[in-house]
Order: C-alpha cells, then structure tokens, then sequence
C-alpha cells in the first residue's frame, strides 16, 4: 500500500487525502490539518432543544402534565434532534478538507465517554463535542478540566449524586482509571478523597458548577497532598504523577496505528508528550512523523466509519445520505454518542467478528453492484389494498483506474492503492478476474474494474491499514 494512501485512511476516514499528503508532504498537510477552521454555529436542529437548566425544568413539567400523544410527540422530536446530530457529525468527517480534527474528536469522544442515552440532553452532549473539537490539537490536561466541568460528563457519570456525607465515586475512579492514569497508579483512598473533592460539582447553564450547600470544603489528602482541593486541583496533582503520559499515548497509537502498540514505543512517545507539557499537536506530530517513516501498514483493522467512508470513495458514490452512513456504522457497533459503557469501542478485533465482516461483505456486494445504502419507500396496489414497500436506490459506481494499463499494472495499481500485502493465492485469483486480453478502453472495462474490486473488499488484508 503506498504511504500516502495508508496515512490518508489513517489520518483520516478514506483515501481523499493521498493526493494532499504526497503534493504537500505529512508535516504541512499536518499543520495544515491543525489550523483548520471549524463552524462554530450552533445547528439548527439544536434551536428549540432546552439548553439552560430553567428551559429543562420547563420541558419536564410540559412532559409531566401532558397526554400521552403529547409526551409522545415531545420524545419523537428528541429522537429527530438526536438523529440530525449523528448526521451533522459525520458530514463534518465526509466533508472537511483535513478531516483529522474530526478524527480526533472522534478519539477523544471515545476517551471521554458521554452517551446521549444517559445524559438525554441534545445540547450537552453538543457542547461536550465541541470541547473536544476545539481543544483536539490543545493541552491534554487543560482538556480534561473541561471536560470534568461539562454537563454531559457530570450527568453521565452520575456526579449530581454526589453530596457531602453522601459520595458518589463514579467520576472520580473513572478520572483515574480511564481518563488520565489507569489502574495501578493510584490507591482506592485517592478516589474516595477525589470523590469528596468533586461533591457538589453539579449541573449549570454555561457547565457544571459546586452547589454551595451541599460540596465537600474538608481537607482532603490526594496523592499525599493535602488541602481542601477542588476539581481543577486534582487535574493538577494527577498531572504531576510519574505515569500520567502513557495511558493516553497508548490509546493514541492505537486510534491511529498499532491494535497492540509496543510498550517501548508508549513510553517513548509518554517521556516526550510529558516534556512537551502535554501538549498534544506536538506529540502527534511526533507520532505521526516518525511512524511514517516505518513499513507499519497492516497492524490495524479498519473502524466502521473508515470502512464504509472509504468504500463510498473508492466507488465514487456521491448520493449515499448521512443517515444511511450513520445506520451503518451503529449495525456495526459504532454508535456514535452511545457507547455500550465508559469504557468506549474497544477497537482491535471487536471491529472484526464473523457477524461485522458479513456485514462488510454484504455491503461491498451491494454498492458494487450499483444500488445505494439509501432506501426509498414505493407504493403498490396489491388486490385493491395499497402497501409499501422499501428498496434500495441505484447509483452509478465507479472505480478509479489507468486505461493506458493493461490487466497486471491495473492490479498492481488497485493492490498498491487499497492492499497492505498480497499474497501469491490472491493474485492469481486477481489475474483471473482481470484476464491477460482485458480492455481497458473497452466500453464494460470499468464493470470489470468494479468486480476486481468487489473482490478485493473480501480479502483480510483490506480489512487492515
């Protein structure tokens, strides 16, 4: 696979950028990609959705004294709210000239988990996103003050819950454990403490603020500092722990590059992310740079979005709507904004058991052929009753070859574009398809071109970048 093709889907959600990385080369597209402008408007969608904590009390009593068709039709505009918000998002990752920060956010919204599910309210879980979409490329432990500080987090790890004389440890241990110095690196009295250091910490308008009555102003000993410590202040002791860098320079190598990254190289990049003062544009940069130089392809296997956005690409399919993106990516177990736990996707082989890879066949097989992910409803009489039914559209596909080639160069050119490796069995099964008298010019070569690459699809090497 050539570089620029690998670090394309790398860095982003499908070959679009190769042309970019190749005429630009990886350290200006990189920086480039870090100085892109994102909107800051708030969508439409969002406009009539409670954002303050007064327009929230306002729905719940609406809810609270209306019909069951009302409440049902209050609950049907949320699920709507909810929808356009998937579909924004990923436009954003089909659309962006430099796709990375929507990447980054995508690993970081993977990292600091906030389901829609538990949180239930559209706006926080925007405004949680664009915490993240504006400190992608920031300081990892300025990013993680705020995030502790938003609603949505507050929310979904049950921190309204937690009161002096009545703690809830939830944000706490999950502060510790997943967030910033995993397990073994702290004791169970620097979650209870934290704990208390986080009590009152509850939902505001503009992000979570301590309610006076009910937060914790005791002294309490963190990582054997004592004092009577605050939100920003465990952020800060944390941060100056001997192992804070590597958890999440672990779980960045293995977003962007390795399922099971080397431990040497976790440190590695950890001793330098801590000298840069956790600063994250430097680190990726770092990362990305000196594993461009590596033969490293094929150490991972293809998310959802990188599958189907890639896939879309390479057939050139324009019309394939974000709600058909967004379907199938959650049939894939990719729900964006719903996680199954805290814990986030877990990544690595759970984005390849047999039921995931039929589905990835099956999909393959069906934009080959020419029919879209979309559906349109049609309606027929059937004995004087009309019914409906739903197909999917068709679409024109197209892949992107030289019709100056002939049969081995045009798999030479599919193969370096899409395949990490191919083995001897492969191609002989690829020179099968794409006979030695192939045409290229011939008016059905690009039918021929789509069926070697329907072939291609199935191969576990394209399964992995």
């Amino acid at each position: 696979m050539k570089k620029s093709s690998l670090w394309s889907l790398r860095l982003g959600f499908s070959g679009k950028q190769t042309s970019q990385i190749e005429k630009l080369g990886l350290e200006k597209f990189l920086k480039q990609s870090y100085n892109s402008k994102f909107d800051k408007t708030l969508p439409d969608f969002l406009q009539d959705q409670p954002k303050t904590t007064l327009e929230l009390k306002q729905v719940r009593e609406i809810i609270k004294n209306s019909n069951p068709e009302t409440k049902k039709e209050i609950q049907k505009k949320e699920n709507q709210a909810t929808a356009e918000f998937k579909k924004w998002w990923i436009a954003k990752m089909r659309n962006d000239e430099f796709p990375l920060r929507e990447n980054m956010v995508c690993f970081w919204h993977n990292h600091f988990v906030s389901t829609s599910q538990k949180v239930k309210i559209n706006y926080w879980i925007y405004k949680h996103n664009m915490i993240l979409r504006e400190n992608a490329f920031g300081n990892f432990k300025e990013l993680t003050k705020q995030i502790l500080k938003s609603n949505a987090m507050v929310r979904y790890l049950d921190n309204g819950d937690n009161k002096k004389g009545k703690v809830n440890e939830n944000l706490s241990r999950e502060l510790l454990e997943l967030f910033t110095i995993g397990i073994g690196n702290y004791t169970e009295e620097d979650i209870k403490n934290g704990a208390k250091a986080l009590a009152g910490l509850n939902v505001g308008d503009e992000g979570a603020v301590y309610r006076k009555n009910i937060e914790d102003n005791s002294d309490k000993t963190y990582f054997g500092k004592t004092g009577n410590w605050k939100v920003d202040d465990l952020v800060d002791i944390i941060f100056e722990q001997k192992n804070i860098p590597y958890l999440i320079t672990r779980k960045i190598l293995k977003w962007f590059i390795y399922d099971n990254p080397p431990e040497d190289l976790v440190v590695y990049y950890g001793d330098y992310f801590r000298k840069q003062k956790f600063e994250i544009e430097p680190l990726l940069t770092k990362i990305f740079t000196e594993e461009f130089k590596k033969e490293n392809s094929g150490n991972k296997i293809k998310n959802p979005l990188v599958y189907i956005l890639q896939l879309c690409d390479e057939l050139q399919i324009q019309n394939v709507n974000d709600a058909a993106i967004m379907a199938f990516i959650k049939q894939q177990g990719m729900d964006l904004y719903n996680q199954v736990n805290v814990k986030g996707w877990d990544g690595g082989n759970s984005w390849l058991t047999s039921q995931i890879y039929l589905q990835r066949n099956n999909t393959a097989d069906l934009l080959c052929s020419g029919k879209s992910l979309n559906r349109r409803v049609l309606k027929t009489m059937v004995n004087g009753v009309e019914k409906e039914k739903s197909e999917y559209e068709k679409t024109p596909v197209k892949v992107v070859f030289d019709s100056d080639g002939n049969n081995k160069t045009i798999i030479s050119e599919l193969s370096d574009r899409l395949l990490f490796n191919v083995n001897e069995s492969a191609q002989k099964d690829m020179e099968n398809l794409l006979k030695y008298d192939f045409d290229p010019k011939d008016l059905h070569a690009n039918f021929a071109v789509v069926r070697l690459f329907n072939y291609i699809t199935k191969l576990p090497e394209y399964q992995l970048i």
